[in-house]
């Protein structure tokens, strides 16, 4: 026969025939893998039927796939909802509730078991289970309905393919893996995800006795300085607690709060013959406590995050919130921004929908659009027909650590021994046999020190903080007559609550009245809640369960067993900082203090430090000032890319480097950190290296300065002091090096670091070369095998902004320069008309690979730019793509 190859030679013959071949291989791969991929993508226009409903639901999407739904009542539209996050999102759902679940294993085998085994002590899915009977009536039904919705999308699509491509790859190693049908409980547990991401200070109790480990007190002290409230105002400027609530217009009295207390160094109450803890020298105990706690903390870190963080720096997860009411705006109506700042990845953490009901009643009040999580009914951040509200993390201290004396499964109560809580977890593996898990519990919570940290490795540097010495013996029991020692976690979001509750309330409140009875039930994660209304209000409240402690304040671990430090309530609602229509005309909230030294109530000894929060207030009284304010001015805000140390350190390393030629580079910086800045990439090498040079030398491992405002602080308080130890190098023997010299050597190696990494020519350095953004699959996204990351990962995106300038795109200088926390999106919300909000989110509506919705964001909001955020129907209705009817 003859053939294109047969005048070839015969060797080329055989050549051309097996490229042939190949190529041939390589369409079919191409074609099975594109069948494969769009086979799961959603049907969004035409007509489905949804079994369940009582009448046909509308879907109507805009060209970024972002859902309004309309339908016409509760249950209709919330068993819509979760049909469409289904459609979307469905693997991420099922991700989320097996981490919330401590399930991960089913899914990935032996390599999440530790993960599993923390999920599992903490208990998360099972106080969810226990949050079902808080519901009211509304809230439960609606639940009831999501979950009815996900069901009938699992039911019409049973293979792996069709519901989503990671249920392919993962068909490669687990093919038995099937997923149960959803529940409400695996939407509230959703929340105690939310909360353990935003538990406020936790870590840094941990951090705390970790550097009291190697350090004396007083220079532990320098490590968390106060709250500058000379410098950075506090959300409420005005105010105090009398008659028993809070009363914004009252002048703010000054009374003293709970002093940070110091580590427990001695016991009062230690029996006779142990030892007292010494201060002035490193014990046996004190070196196991930098291990313990050390191991301790990277526990911490690779433990899951729901929201993303990563094991980043938690003082850097927050939020930036303001509102501006309308005598100060360009239409006379307030205008509110919100961008909160969690960790990045793809699919976005936030999914964009509208939920409508076609005739507005008190059958069916829902007319509200905004941010809604993947798994969990309602609009979670938005605004509904009269009322705007944003979030940010308030961080209250609702989580200690309790050093408990036990024997065996019995722990001291007051000089009396009682038997522990315990039951048996049995967690499932993939591939092996189940793996079961003790799991044991004081009156403070689960012991979790056999999972947070290095277990009894962990308990001699605990013990010592609390006055004790007792040893570990090699079998792990206490020797007669004696005890060992453990520790116990108490965290609010661990008992059963109303949060729940709170969302919905909140989509349909009318008025600050109805806002603030959904604040009372928005228990935990507790949040700076800010507001504003068609009708020209604006105001805030501080919500949560919020610990009242009969000692100390919860800033280091406390002794379990004498009774003495015990959480005697919590403090009532109504005493929580709130404010209305206040007299500045705005009101700024970025994790900053709450209210003033004189609220006589403990919230927390660890606010962020006001940097960004102040910031913002600056902006807005300049703007303020000048004019009116703008929906554009607020969007500029949010991208407002200023260093707030630079302006302090930058005099300070000009004089010091006179040497170093990079220096000038910073003479006559804006300190702004544009990606395209060259001063911007400098100096952040320089306070990075800064960091290293500074505090590497005698802080632990765990404890190394990642950045962020707290180090500004303590920055900025050792610049006028030129021979503070903390210059010094410890590593250095005979020398003694001061401020300038640290300066300039930190500029030195930044010189260096950059020149390697961008070349020879200073003026071509760029902040954006060295500050990228990779947009990373949570699931397959890190599993080391470079096709599989390539199917699901996205970017590198080229970023601004730093460490703690409004525009927080975070980095932890220990680890690098590269994005790990970001605005995960970014709303602006005009309430004169609605139509003309805008918002955008970090990547985009589709958890699918390859969909033309699953990144077509990122590079809006990676420029600062937004998308139409619609809310009447004809505004819908004209931005329309795509229209689906969902029929019974």
């Amino acid at each position: 026969m003859n053939t294109p190859f047969a005048r070839l030679p015969r060797p080329l013959r055989w050549g051309a025939r097996v490229l042939t071949a190949v190529l041939v291989l390589a369409l079919v791969a191409a074609a099975a893998l594109t069948w494969t991929v769009r086979r799961s993508f959603p049907q969004v226009d035409g007509e489905l039927r949804l079994p369940g409903l009582s009448a046909a639901v509308t879907v109507v999407r805009d060209r970024y796939g972002i859902p309004q739904i309309y339908a016409d009542d509760p249950k209709d539209l919330f068993t819509a909802q979760g049909y469409v996050h289904a459609q979307d999102r469905f693997w991420e759902m099922d991700f989320r509730r097996k981490t919330t679940a401590g399930r991960l294993s089913e899914l990935f085998g032996a390599s999440t078991l530790e993960v599993d085994k923390v999920v599992r002590t903490l208990g998360w899915r099972r106080t969810a289970e226990r949050e079902l009977a808080l519901l009211d009536a509304p809230t439960r039904e609606a639940f009831t309905a999501y979950a009815a919705g996900v069901n009938a999308w699992m039911a019409a699509h049973q293979g792996f393919a069709e519901r989503s491509l990671e249920y392919a790859v993962l068909k490669l190693t687990n093919g038995s893996y099937s997923p149960e049908p959803w529940t409400p409980a695996d939407s509230l547990a959703w929340l105690k995800a939310m909360a353990w991401d935003l538990r406020s200070n936790l870590d840094a109790e941990l951090e705390r006795a970790l550097d009291s480990s190697v350090l004396p007190p007083d220079r532990v002290r320098q490590l968390f300085p106060g709250y500058p409230f000379d410098r950075h105002r506090p959300i409420v400027t005005a105010g105090a607690v009398r008659d028993g609530a809070f009363d914004p217009a009252a002048p703010a009295a000054r009374t003293t709060v709970n002093a940070v207390t110091e580590p427990i160094t001695e016991s009062a109450d230690r029996s006779a013959g142990e030892p007292a803890v010494r201060t002035d020298a490193r014990t046996a105990a004190d070196a196991a406590t930098a291990g313990a706690l050390a191991g301790a903390a990277r526990t911490l870190a690779a433990l899951p995050s729901p929201l993303g963080t990563d094991g980043s720096d938690r003082a850097g997860i927050g939020s930036n919130s303001w509102v501006v009411a309308g005598a100060h705006t360009d239409t006379g109506k307030p205008l509110l921004a919100n961008d909160p700042h969690l960790g990045p990845r793809i699919p976005s953490i936030w999914y964009q929908a509208g939920l409508h009901c076609r005739a507005r009643s008190a059958a069916c009040p829902y007319d509200v659009v905004g941010y809604t999580f993947s798994g969990l009914p309602g609009v979670v951040i938005g605004h509904n027909d009269r009322v705007a509200w944003g979030f940010t993390n308030l961080g209250p201290d609702v989580a200690d650590l309790y050093v408990e004396r036990t024997r065996g499964d019995a722990y001291e109560v007051e000089g009396r021994w009682v038997p522990m809580e315990t039951r048996t977890e049995q967690i499932k593996v993939a591939g092996r046999a189940p793996e079961p898990l003790v799991v044991r519990a004081t009156a403070h919570g689960p012991i979790v020190s056999g999972v947070l940290g290095s277990a009894r490795d962990a308990l001699p540097g605990a013990a010592a903080h609390a006055g004790e010495t007792a040893g570990t013996p090699a079998n792990g029991r206490a020797p007669a007559g004696g005890h060992d020692v453990e520790i116990a976690l108490r965290w609010t979001a661990l008992d059963p609550g109303r949060t729940a509750n709170a969302l919905l309330l909140l989509d349909t409140a009318s008025n600050f009245g109805e806002f603030r009875t959904a604040a009372s039930s928005f228990e935990a994660p507790a949040q700076n809640m800010i507001y504003a209304d068609i009708d020209g209000n604006i105001g805030y409240q501080a919500p949560g369960r919020i610990p009242v402690r009969a000692k100390g304040d919860g800033t280091w671990p406390s002794k379990g067993w004498t009774g003495d430090e015990e959480w005697s309530g919590f403090i009532p609602f109504d005493e929580l900082p709130k404010a209305y229509n206040p007299p500045e005309g705005f009101i700024a909230t970025a994790n900053n203090a709450a209210a003033g030294p004189g609220y006589s109530r403990f919230l927390t000894a660890d606010w962020a430090y006001g940097y960004r929060s102040q910031r913002i207030a600056d902006r807005l009284q300049r703007a303020i000032g000048a004019g009116k304010i703008t929906a554009a001015t607020m969007a500029d805000i949010q991208m407002d890319s200023l260093n707030t140390i630079a302006s302090t350190l930058v005099p300070y390393l000009v004089k010091a480097g006179a040497g170093v030629a990079e220096a000038r580079l910073l003479s006559g910086w804006d300190f702004s950190q544009g990606r395209d800045s060259a001063p911007a990439a400098y100096f952040n090498a320089v306070w990075r290296h800064l960091l290293h040079r500074t505090f590497d030398d005698e802080l632990p491992e765990a404890g190394r300065a990642g950045g962020g405002d707290r180090w500004y602080e303590v920055v900025r308080a050792l610049l006028p002091r030129p021979a503070d130890p903390w210059w010094d190098d410890a590593r250095t023997k005979g020398k003694v090096e001061t401020r300038d010299e640290t300066l300039a050597a930190a500029m030195a190696d930044a010189s260096e670091e950059l020149r390697d990494r961008l070349g020879d020519a200073p003026e071509d350095w760029r902040w954006g070369d060295l500050h990228t953004l990779a947009l990373t699959n949570e699931t397959f996204g890190t599993s080391g095998i470079g096709p599989i990351e390539w199917l699901f990962n996205r970017g590198p995106l080229r970023l601004g902004g730093g460490q703690d300038a409004v525009d927080a795109t975070g980095w932890d200088a220990v680890a690098g320069y590269e994005v790990d926390w970001v605005p995960s999106m970014r709303m602006v919300v005009d309430l004169a008309d609605l139509d003309r909000s805008r918002w955008v989110n970090l990547t985009g509506a589709s958890g699918h690979a390859f969909h033309p919705n699953y990144a077509d964001q990122a590079d809006l909001w990676g420029d600062g730019r937004t998308t139409p955020m619609r809310q009447t129907e004809r505004a819908v209705r004209a931005d329309a793509a795509d229209t689906l009817r969902l029929v019974p």
